[in-house]
């Protein structure tokens, strides 16, 4: 059993979990994520590893209540346990001094690129961040970014904070001016992570995006979170989550997050229901 040590809300849907698991921690870097499982009977979802902290042998995880398990997962509180979290899964974010690297955060995604941000700033890279999201109440992870940047650009759909308009305007607008941009990364929805691809492609800018299929064991064994690379499949859990993201096929990778939705709006309602009438 892995016991939560803290909960908090950072938007209306977007929890923050800490979570005891020492093993993990130990060994848990920068780009990799965590399987779990709220109980014997659950759902195995696929969370990125928001921190980790060594010495207290915590995990930090972030996610949005969007399907029943997520759901079900948000109503746990502190000294609440899950029954199975194993990890860290997947190869670690790559870690050099490339130069100048900019950070494209799309909504949630702003909480997996903290450690890699935080990792590749100590490692000497001058970091700049975009952080975008569709209205200024939905912006997460805005002070630990900033603690790990040397600028943070924000971004909003509706102009409540920061630029009006979309992350690939700003960052059209680095990469059109004087700097001398090394590397783009980017983590965020599918599609925002496309047009961030078709941004940087003329400028020959080396870009990375962690791709989040559908997954389920997450060791390579059942093939469910394939991804087309280029003239390759690879997958996810085990050549990922990091990818050259000018190679990803992202209509194919879309089209494949998108197989279930009927099932998952299926499994929403009958949780809803069961909720409503007191039976969980």
């Amino acid at each position: 059993m892995f016991k939560i040590v803290e909960t908090k809300n950072l938007t209306a849907d977007t929890c923050y979990f800490k979570v005891a698991a020492p093993d993990i921690a130990k060994k848990a870097q920068a780009g990799q994520f965590i399987i779990l499982r709220i109980d014997e009977e659950g759902e195995r979802i696929p969370l990125t590893i928001a921190d980790y902290d060594r010495e207290k042998g915590t995990l930090t995880i972030i996610f949005q209540q969007i399907g029943k398990t997520t759901k079900q997962l948000a109503r746990l509180k502190k000294g609440d346990s899950l029954s199975d979290v194993i990890g860290p899964l997947g190869h670690p974010s790559e870690v050099k001094n490339f130069g100048t690297v900019v950070f494209v955060a799309g909504g949630i995604g702003a909480a997996p690129i903290f450690p890699i941000a935080r990792t590749l700033k100590e490692a000497g890279n001058e970091v700049i961040t975009i952080l975008g999201a569709r209205s200024s109440d939905l912006i997460i992870y805005e002070d630990e970014l900033r603690s790990v940047s040397d600028e943070v650009r924000i971004t909003t759909d509706d102009g409540s904070k920061g630029h009006h308009g979309l992350v690939t305007d700003v960052l059209k607008e680095i990469l059109s001016s004087d700097k001398k941009v090394d590397l783009v990364f980017a983590i965020g929805p599918a599609i925002m992570m496309k047009f961030v691809c078709k941004t940087t492609e003329p400028f020959k800018v080396k870009t990375l995006v962690s791709l989040n299929p559908i997954m389920v064991d997450g060791t390579g064994m059942c093939g469910a979170c394939r991804v087309a690379i280029g003239n390759d499949t690879k997958f996810c859990c085990v050549d990922g989550p990091d990818f050259d993201g000018h190679q990803v096929d992202f209509d194919l990778l879309m089209a494949r997050q998108r197989q279930y939705l009927d099932e998952e709006k299926e499994a929403v309602s009958f949780y809803e229901k069961e909720k409503s009438e007191g039976r969980i």
